[in-house]
């Protein structure tokens, strides 16, 4: 199982989905791609630039893309506090490469959003700072994710924060950082959490903030076989974040297993059809919540390619919105991530 880039990430089987590759829709809508990672793990987990862009090169106008964190080419040594400055330099040397056009026409990685432990409170500005310097003027925005549950089934935050750090006064302090670098925020924690976000927004309202994976509605452990539950829930959490006009929400996501559609466990890889049946009632009502011009359609690739192909489900994201105007796709796939991260 290779790619162009080496040995693939290790959810994904390259044949499984070749078998179902779909021809592009609507070919010619410009997307920009707001969420994607690359690294190269131990144990053959490889997704780097050219996997991305043979990726990007199945069919669809994917004109450019962002990075989020993924704890990727840290520092070795130094201070821990700046150790994730090693990812931004790294990602920054990929959007080089792929600026200068000698991968295609996508501009992969023209933004970039890394981490910072805000906990550090007033002395992470030195990390702001760094990030900054590093990303060349393609740095974005910081993640600090706060996915947490009790269930062991389910995987918490790769930062090691609780659940309630959003609360969290040092947390909070760092937060209040981020305006004077005129950086975003990425809010990653699942739909029992969404309250936080909420608290988060209203006591920053003028800090731009932008919801990972559609709230993170979860479908696995303890949440399997109780979908009308979860969705009313998440449902209620969405409704208390919309209500902040500063916060924007990502669609997608809903291929991580977490989510359990269970779609890696299939014989086949499902079409687009199948995927936009799944995700519907989801993305849909997020967008009705958060209109168009506050959502953004996202890959995040390589995670949700354990269970579908890029090709497959940007034609989702398409069957999902086919009713929609051309005013309204040109925002959700392109316009909205443009205007949100600041890409030219």
């Amino acid at each position: 199982m290779t790619t162009q880039g080496g040995t693939a990430f290790a959810g994904t089987r390259e044949a499984w989905l070749a078998e179902t590759r779909e021809p592009a829709l609507e070919p010619d809508l410009p997307i920009c791609d707001p969420h994607h990672h690359l690294w190269d793990r131990r144990g053959g987990h490889r997704y780097m630039l050219p996997d991305l862009v043979a990726d990007c090169a199945e069919g669809h106008r994917i004109e450019s893309t962002v990075f989020i964190e993924c704890r990727s080419f840290y520092r070795a040594a130094g201070p821990v506090a700046m150790r994730p400055i090693g990812e931004t330099e790294f990602v920054n040397g990929a959007a080089a490469m792929s600026a200068s056009g000698a991968y295609g026409g996508t501009r992969a990685c023209a933004g970039i959003v890394g981490h910072a432990d805000l906990r550090l409170g007033a002395a992470v500005e030195d990390v702001l700072a760094a990030h900054v310097a590093a990303g060349n003027g393609r740095f974005r925005g910081i993640r600090h994710s706060a996915s947490w549950d009790a269930s062991d089934a389910i995987h918490d935050n790769h930062t090691g924060s609780p659940g309630d750090v959003y609360s969290d006064p040092n947390f909070r302090e760092g937060f209040g950082r981020l305006a004077a670098h005129g950086l975003t925020f990425e809010a990653w924690l699942y739909h029992p959490q969404l309250q936080e976000v909420a608290d988060l927004a209203a006591a920053f309202p003028d800090q731009p903030i932008v919801l990972n994976h559609v709230g993170g509605p979860l479908g696995a452990g303890p949440y399997a076989g109780r979908r009308d539950a979860v969705v009313a829930d998440w449902k209620a959490g969405i409704e208390r974040v919309v209500a902040h006009p500063n916060v924007h929400v990502k669609l997608g996501g809903l291929g991580m297993k977490i989510c359990g559609f269970d779609f890696h466990e299939r014989p086949r890889a499902p079409s687009s059809e199948d995927l936009a049946a799944a995700w519907r009632p989801f993305i849909e009502t997020a967008i009705e919540a958060f209109g168009p011009d506050r959502a953004m359609f996202e890959s995040n690739f390589p995670v949700d390619k354990e269970s579908c192909g890029y090709a497959n489900l940007w034609n989702a994201f398409k069957r999902i919105a086919a009713g929609a105007s051309a005013e309204e796709k040109a925002a959700l796939f392109h316009d909205t991530a443009t205007r949100f991260y600041r890409l030219a």
